[in-house]
């Protein structure tokens, strides 16, 4: 399977005055501001890092689930938070932050699963510049 998903960018002014949006292909987001202040301080809007965040967290969400199934698992609920942390210029760390709850897993197996999910989530594959980290709790 191949697919190519679109999303942009705008940004009028200087980089600490200026202000921006972000929109999404599918609309999701759609001109979503942006700004110095919702990226280094408070304010409302997104920021990269964020986005990143969630989109990681997706992603990875997802494909836990897919190696769930793939061991014959289907999970009541799974949360994933990613923490991105941004440091002086550059993204150091993600730690993904898994809560999951998973009838008849053991564990060993929620942890195995969990890590390989890690490992080859396409987001992590590209990421792996950075590093990203995991807790994994089963409820």
């Amino acid at each position: 399977m191949k697919f190519t998903r679109k999303a942009s960018a705008n940004w009028k002014g200087t980089g600490k005055d200026g202000k921006g949006s972000v929109s999404t292909e599918s609309t999701t987001l759609n001109k979503a501001q942006y700004s110095f202040k919702t990226r280094f301080e408070d304010g409302v809007g997104t920021n990269p890092e964020e986005l990143l965040g969630a989109a990681h967290a997706g992603c990875f969400t997802m494909q836990f689930s897919f190696l769930l199934n793939e061991k014959g698992f289907t999970a009541d609920n799974l949360d994933t938070e990613a923490q991105v942390t941004f440091e002086d210029g550059t993204i150091t760390k993600i730690h993904l932050k898994l809560e999951g709850s998973v009838p008849g897993i053991t564990e060993q197996d929620f942890q195995d699963i969990a890590k390989k999910a890690k490992e080859i989530c396409p987001l992590s594959k590209v990421l792996a510049a950075a590093e990203i980290t995991l807790s994994a709790t089963l409820v």
